[in-house]
This record gives C-alpha cells, sequence and structure tokens, in this order.
C-alpha cells in the first residue's frame, strides 16, 4: 500500500464509515476472542458443545450495546486519548460480567473454567483497544507534517499541544524549551528538554520553522520577555493564549494565535476596579452607538457581562450590526435590542432613549479613518459634529443619567478634518454639561474619554501589516520616525466603561497609553515574528522590505492626548482627568449653526474657517495653544 494510497484513504474515509467499520469488527472478533480464551486456558483447541454456541452468539449481543451506550463509537480515532481508553476498560468490564451472568444461566456452573473469564477480559481490553491505536497511527502518521516546530515551555500547556501535534498534518515537534534548569534535559512526552541557549543551534539543525509559545500561565512581562529574546530568530512565533482565554482547560493546535505588537507592549494592563464597571451598567438599560465599531462593538461583549438589564445596540451599518449582535456572549437574561439608524437623526435618537428607558450612553459612533474623512470631509463633519449634537441634545431631553463620549488623540491641535470635527464634539458636550449646570437643571452628566490609537481595529496599521507580511511585502509605513500611543481594544473599552463612573460632568479622561510605539519598529518585529527577516541595505537578502510611503495629507509625525499638559489621578490607576478650559454654549452654539449652514452649502471656505474659529479660540475670545495646520480642505467636496 504506497504512502499516497493511504494519504488519499485518510483524507477521504468519512467518520461515520469508519465508526460503522470498527462496530463490525468487534461484532466479529468478540466470539473469536471468547474461543481464543477457552483454547488458552485448557491449552488445546477448544470444541463448542452442545447449547454453548448460544454463549458465543451472545458474547457481541451483549458488548455491541453496551460499547454504543457508553460512547465507544464517538470517540474521533484522531484523538484517542486516556479518556477513550478508560472507556473500553469500562465498556469491557462490564460486558464481561454481563456475560459471566449469562454463562451461569446456561451452563449452571458446569464444564465452564472459571479463569476464562479474566483471560476473556484481557483478550478485549488488549484487542480492542489496539486495533484503535493502530488505525490512529496509519490514519495520521507522525512525522508527516509539512514543517517543524519547537513548543517554548514543558509545562502540561505544552504537553498537552505536543500531543495534538503528535498526530496532527501540520507540525512535527522537534524539542521543548525550557526555563525552568530542573527540567533541562529531560525527555517530556518523548522530547528533550532544552535551554533557551539551545534554540539557535535547534532551528539550523532541525530545519524548524515555528516555535509555540506554551506558557499560558506567565504573566505579560514573561511573555514579552521570552518575544523579544526570539524576535531575531527566524521562526514563525505563534502563542497559546492566557488560561482565562482557554476552554475547558485544554490546548489544541486551533488554540494558537499569531504572536503580535499587543504581546510586545511596554505596559501592563491593570486589573479593573469592579465597582466602576458595574456603576453604569448593573440593572440598568445602557446604549452604544456605533455598535458595530471596533470599540463599540468590544464595549457591547463587555458590558453585556456586567448584567444591564437591557443593552441597545445602534448603528447604521446592517452587516456590522448583524456581526457584533452575532459574536456577543451569553446574555444571561440581559435584553439585546439592534437598532438600525443613524446618531444624526435627533427624533429617533430622543425616541429610542425614551422608548428603553436608557440609563447611560456611550457614544462610539463616529468616522474614524483620517485619509476617508479628509476625502469626504462633509459626511466626517455631519456625523462625528452633527451626529455628538443629535445625540447628546437627546440624552439632555430625554434626562438620562450619563453619556460618555469616546474621543481621540487626533482631536488634541488637530491637523485634519476628522481630529477637528471630534475636537468639537469634545467641546459641545462641554458646552451642553456647563449650560445645564449653570440653569441649575443638571440631570446628565457628560463626559469624554480620550484614547490614542487601538490594536486590531479595523484602522490600525496592524491588520494591514500582517496582510502585506502574508502576501510577502513590502510593508508600507508612513516615515521612519512615525509614532503612535497604542492599547488592545478590550483594555481601551473596559477603561471607557470605568472611565464613565468617574466624572461630575463635563470632565474630560484621559486614558493612560504609556509610552509611544515607533510603527517602523512595530513593523519590523512583526515581519520578524512571522518568520521573516527585514530586507535593508544592512541585509539586502532579506525576505520583507519596509517601504517608506510618506505622510498622508493631515497626518501627524508624532499624537499628542492632553492639550494643556495639565492633568490629574483619579481612582484608576491608568486613568487620568485632563485640565482643560470649556467653551461657553452661548458662543458654540451660533458657530456650530454656521457650520452646519457651512456644510449644508457645501461652501469650503466657511466650513474651514468655522473650524479654524472652533478649535483655535477660546468662548471668550482668547487665543487658544495651538501648534498644528488644518490641512486645507479637498476641491472635490461632494
Amino acid at each position: 500500500m504506497s504512502k499516497t494510497f493511504l494519504h488519499e484513504w485518510r483524507i477521504k474515509l468519512p467518520r461515520s464509515t469508519m465508526q460503522r467499520s470498527l462496530l463490525v469488527f468487534d461484532a466479529l472478533v468478540i466470539p473469536l476472542l471468547l474461543w481464543v480464551a477457552f483454547s488458552l486456558r485448557l491449552k488445546t483447541p477448544y470444541m463448542i458443545r452442545g447449547d454453548e454456541w448460544i454463549l458465543f452468539l451472545a458474547a457481541p449481543l451483549i458488548s455491541i450495546p453496551v460499547f454504543i451506550r457508553l460512547g465507544l463509537y464517538r470517540a474521533v480515532i484522531r484523538y484517542l486519548g486516556q479518556k477513550a481508553l478508560w472507556t473500553i476498560v469500562k465498556s469491557v468490564t462490564l460486558t464481561t460480567l454481563l456475560w459471566a451472568v449469562l454463562a451461569v444461566i446456561v451452563t449452571h456452573y458446569s464444564g465452564m473454567p472459571r479463569s476464562v473469564l479474566p483471560i476473556f477480559w484481557a483478550l478485549n481490553i488488549v484487542t480492542i483497544g489496539s486495533v484503535r491505536l493502530m488505525i490512529r497511527h496509519v490514519y495520521l502518521r507522525p512525522g508527516e507534517g509539512t514543517g517543524r516546530a519547537i513548543i517554548w515551555g514543558a509545562g502540561s500547556a505544552g504537553v498537552q499541544l505536543a500531543g495534538a501535534l503528535r498526530y496532527g498534518r501540520e507540525l512535527v515537534t522537534v524539542a521543548f524549551i525550557d526555563d525552568d534548569p530542573r527540567l533541562q534535559g529531560q525527555e517530556i512526552a518523548g522530547l528533550r528538554v532544552f535551554p533557551p541557549a539551545a534554540i539557535a543551534q535547534l532551528i539550523d539543525q532541525y530545519e524548524v520553522g515555528d516555535l509555540l509559545l506554551a506558557i499560558p500561565s506567565a504573566d505579560q512581562k514573561n511573555r514579552r520577555r521570552i518575544l523579544r529574546y526570539l524576535e531575531p530568530l527566524p521562526v514563525h512565533v505563534r502563542v497559546v493564549p492566557a488560561m482565562n482565554e482557554l476552554i475547558a482547560g485544554r490546548v489544541n493546535i486551533e488554540d494558537l494565535r499569531e504572536a503580535n505588537v499587543g504581546d510586545l507592549l511596554t505596559r501592563e494592563e491593570v486589573e479593573p476596579v469592579s465597582e466602576l464597571l458595574i456603576h453604569n451598567v448593573l440593572d440598568k438599560s445602557v446604549m452604544v452607538t456605533g455598535a458595530g465599531g471596533s470599540i463599540g462593538s468590544e464595549i457591547c461583549r463587555q458590558l453585556i457581562q456586567l448584567k444591564p438589564r437591557r443593552m441597545v445596540m445602534l448603528d447604521h451599518s446592517e452587516h456590522a450590526l448583524y456581526n457584533v449582535h452575532q459574536s456577543l456572549p451569553p446574555s444571561h437574561g440581559v435584553e439585546v435590542v439592534a437598532l438600525l439608524g443613524s446618531v444624526q437623526d435627533g427624533a429617533l435618537m430622543l425616541s429610542v432613549l425614551q422608548e428603553y428607558g436608557v440609563h447611560t450612553v456611550y457614544h462610539a459612533a463616529a468616522y474614524k479613518h483620517v485619509p476617508i474623512v479628509e476625502d469626504n470631509p462633509v459626511a466626517g463633519i455631519k456625523n462625528n459634529v452633527f451626529g455628538t449634537l443629535a445625540a447628546a441634545e437627546a440624552a439632555l431631553s430625554a434626562h438620562i443619567e450619563t453619556f460618555v463620549l469616546i474621543s481621540t488623540d487626533k482631536a488634541v491641535r488637530p491637523s485634519n478634518i476628522m481630529g477637528a470635527s471630534k475636537r468639537v464634539a469634545e467641546l459641545l458636550v462641554q458646552a451642553i454639561q456647563d449650560d445645564a449646570r449653570n440653569q441649575g437643571s443638571i440631570k446628565t452628566r457628560f463626559e469624554t474619554v480620550r484614547f490614542g490609537n487601538v490594536l486590531e481595529s479595523s484602522g490600525s496599521v496592524v491588520p494591514l501589516f500582517r496582510q502585506q507580511i502574508a502576501m510577502g511585502g513590502p510593508v508600507t509605513v508612513t516615515h521612519p520616525e512615525v509614532t503612535r500611543f497604542l492599547m488592545s481594544i478590550p483594555e481601551a473599552a473596559g477603561l471607557v466603561i470605568q472611565a464613565g463612573a468617574l466624572g461630575e460632568g463635563g470632565d474630560t479622561f484621559v486614558l493612560d497609553m504609556g509610552a509611544p510605539i515607533k510603527i517602523n519598529n512595530l513593523a519590523k518585529s512583526m515581519i520578524q515574528l512571522a518568520g521573516h527577516t527585514v530586507k535593508d541595505s544592512d541585509n539586502p537578502d532579506g525576505a520583507i522590505e519596509i517601504k517608506y510611503v510618506g505622510l498622508r495629507p493631515g497626518e501627524k509625525l508624532h499624537e499628542e492626548l492632553f492639550i494643556t499638559g495639565n492633568a490629574t489621578a483619579t481612582r484608576h490607576p491608568k486613568i487620568l482627568r485632563s485640565e482643560e478650559t470649556s467653551v461657553k454654549w452661548t458662543w458654540l452654539r451660533p458657530k456650530l449653526e454656521s457650520l452646519r449652514n457651512a456644510v449644508d452649502q457645501l461652501d469650503k471656505e466657511k466650513i474651514d474657517a468655522t473650524l479654524r474659529t472652533l478649535i483655535e479660540t477660546h468662548g471668550d475670545g482668547s487665543a487658544r495653544p495651538y501648534t498644528a495646520e488644518i490641512v486645507p480642505l479637498r476641491d472635490n467636496l461632494p
């Protein structure tokens, strides 16, 4: 039988056919094993006498139903392990006992040696178990993987992963790496454990292409240290997620994910303050606008686990709304409402807030892609400025408790339309709050939460870089010195929820993003962690080139998080309160009306002038510290 034939047979043979084949085999072999048990005991080929044929016929009739009932035929051959083998032992033991009762009834203790029973029991276990192990060996012959891998971590997760890989087609494991000197030099699960210093030699000796990091219990600092150590090595690095991300504590090849820049961030995530998480959520009706976006969808996924009474998700994209609805964890009694609509529709917003008795709004709806908004300034301003205005006024009219505006670092001394529109949105929620306070009608707290880029969002460079690396490059970076603040989506969403509980009204909270990350270094790290080398002047034979394409219109070299630089600490170590001067609503409102008229008339000069007035001056006419220049509007206004 050729290797090619075996390969084709293993792939095409349906699981149901394998199950039926094993059932037929068991039905035929069990009577034969009974005859062998008699023959071994009597030391001569056994001759069936009288009614004894009933015992041989009954053996499979008793065994097969028991095997089916105990799930012996449900076990997947390729993953046959200790649980399946224990099922075989239990099944054979039970059927042997049942058969013994029948034998006593038929023979009345005459002519049947009692030692036949343990012999028959042992033969059944050895034969039935061995056949399944042999099929697994043929079905998934070890050593046929397309590549070779090293597992870092010889603990339980690493051993489980090695077991899952042993009979897979993708990778062949050649060694373990572990920091623990007590394990180094030992053999675990058939593999030698080496110290980290031996990695380079192992990669060269076995032509290893993949390194699998199987230390789910390690903290972020330790993981980052290991990944930094692995970065310059020519291996593709994949990671077993942390223990709280694994299901049922088992580790399989499907659990592995790509090592990403999030694993290399120098920041340490802080445990959430449970009181802040539930303050605006527990047993309340909450609403998320822009629920289908990267941040909005993650906020929804986290909110539903905090047990609100009702969660209303609003988005103008049916596809995005469907996707976030499908991605939600079990609701555990939370009423989930998915609504199609635009935040620009003030009547709709007021109706929704009133109908569903909303207490808290997380306003994530915004156009955030700088180049897209630069090319579509009218749509960007309508959504980011007047959508926020409509939502905020509806919140005020509906007397909701808390309105949280999600903003961006691009709103600080903005150099593009997107940043300018978000800065105006910040100003207007502050002004509405101050006006309500001055009138003595404070029922709604308006808060702003500002932060930088989030990893893996639709606008992040990380998915783009990953796609470019998969295609063989080049990886496009705007400028070799460009930096950005980076944070994971789950961390950002969790901090937004907590920040919303800290304010007293009109506050601007800034998330501590840690040190800014150099995008050029990020690109190099992603290339190296994918198992490639960077092609540059120092290494002309490298695999993937980094190409510098220049800053896009309106793009800054470095982003900022604070306007004045003055900030105070809050109860949460990663949330700061920015001390910023607000504008008066009496001054801002006519400016907004002027901007609305300019947008409606597609008057680019008036739009440009009004935006500059809004972000460059205080409401009292004094100059606002400002260094960046807004890029002139396009001539191709829609």
